[in-house]
């Protein structure tokens, strides 16, 4: 099949075309690349019905896209200028022996020009919920008739085509929900950073390495300032956007080995490994800065937040744990917030 103009004349469309076209587009199969499981259905169609030419079609809205072809190459017709178009319009199969002879078919460009195509027959691809999509189909460029066994053959390898489409369509469907499933497990949704499982397991690794090699941990713990104003004020979904806006502040602050976790309501944790205490304050004085301009827009009016920072470090030598650590953080950051808010404390000044 190649491309040319299609006729002018439009292809009747099925009464449900919009829940077949969801159908379809369903299977995620369109613009798919090549796949041999399916090249050697169509093969095989070919092979039984004794044809030069088949493919696997699925009939999109106003294209006909090919999944597979043998005898020639081809990717994408117009739909109103594909005989797959007719087949979908059928219950089970269609039978055309003498292409010139139909007028359905005549006029469509690759009967009445290259590749000359004179028979088709093409079967359904039925989804489990009943749509037609598409086709397997098969031609000839020469009028023919396919017997009986042929006719039926060809339905039945139309029936695995469908249930190869299916397949995938549930293995993409099961590789999306594990996705989401360890992305639930891993990250806080609304945030994007991880969440506190994830983040303690971390902590007691880096705790573990720091101690072991020797260089020095940074922990910070900020929280939000005032935060339950917002949610009072304004209603949770303006605090949740808060928390998202600040989610994306702290993402573009962290190198590579960095990892930040939400800890708890509008509470948050950043590790920071391989960093002395020098360095974790001047990451700590420039996120804060960046939280306090950051200014958040609802509708027209702008709202600002302020976050307060506990800083502590572990170094070499040190013998507390990652409870201890973090419980050293957490007693900076309340310092934090007697002294005024918006600030930053380190552990042991």
């Amino acid at each position: 099949m190649t491309n040319s103009e299609p006729h002018k004349a439009l292809i009747p469309r099925p009464d449900n075309e919009e829940q077949r076209l969801a159908a379809l587009h369903s299977c995620k199969l369109l613009d798919t690349a090549a796949e041999d499981d399916f090249d050697l259905l169509t093969e095989l169609a070919a092979h039984l019905c004794k044809t030069p030419f088949a493919f696997v079609s699925l009939v999109d809205r106003e294209r006909v896209w090919i999944k597979s072809c043998f005898g020639i190459n081809a990717k994408s017709r117009p739909r109103d200028d594909d005989y797959c178009s007719w087949t979908i319009l059928e219950d089970a199969v269609l039978v055309i022996p003498d292409l010139t002879s139909d007028p359905r078919t005549a006029t469509i460009s690759i009967t009445a020009g290259p590749p000359r195509y004179r028979m088709y027959t093409g079967a359904n691809l039925l989804t489990s919920d009943g749509f037609r999509i598409g086709s397997l189909c098969v031609l000839d460029d020469q009028p023919n008739i396919l017997s009986e066994q042929q006719i039926q053959l060809l339905c039945r390898l139309a029936r695995q085509v469908m249930a190869l489409i299916e397949l995938r369509a549930s293995q993409a469907a099961l590789t999306a929900a594990l996705a989401t499933t360890e992305r639930l497990a891993t990250f806080d949704e609304l945030t994007g950073l991880y969440n506190r499982r994830v983040l303690m397991e971390r902590l007691g690794v880096e705790v573990e390495r720091s101690k072991r090699f020797g260089p020095p941990l940074t922990v910070l713990m900020l929280d939000l300032d005032h935060f339950k104003q917002i949610n009072d004020s304004y209603g949770h979904p303006t605090g949740d956007e808060v928390l998202r806006n600040v989610g994306r502040i702290v993402r573009g602050k962290l190198r590579l080995v960095d990892l930040a976790g939400r800890y708890g309501g509008e509470e948050f944790c950043i590790l920071l490994p391989e960093t002395p205490q020098s360095g974790g304050l001047k990451f700590a004085e420039a996120l804060r800065g960046e939280i306090a301009q950051f200014r958040h827009c609802f509708g027209n009016e702008l709202l600002s937040m302020t976050a307060s920072f506990g800083l502590a470090t572990l170094n070499r030598g040190d013998g507390f744990d990652e409870s201890t650590l973090l419980k050293i953080a957490d007693d900076a950051l309340y310092r934090a917030k007697r002294n005024g808010r918006n600030r930053v404390e380190v552990a042991g000044d």
